[in-house]
């Protein structure tokens, strides 16, 4: 299965709760934490509805 690498570069403190579930959803907590997970449709969703808040590192 393929991964993708995500990394938290905005705070979700002034954001909607829906946004900060998918931050923590994605297994992300303070500004500069990385994430390695599955590449599937549901985690590009999640990461859709966040992307102004985290950069793509890695996509294998």
């Amino acid at each position: 299965m393929s991964t993708i690498t995500i990394k938290l570069k905005k705070s979700p403190i002034s954001c909607t709760e829906k946004q900060k579930a998918n931050v923590r959803g994605l297994g992300l907590r303070k500004i500069g934490s990385v994430s390695t997970l599955e590449n599937t449709p549901s985690v590009r969703g999640m990461i859709k509805k966040i992307i102004h808040m985290v950069e793509i590192v890695e996509e294998k």
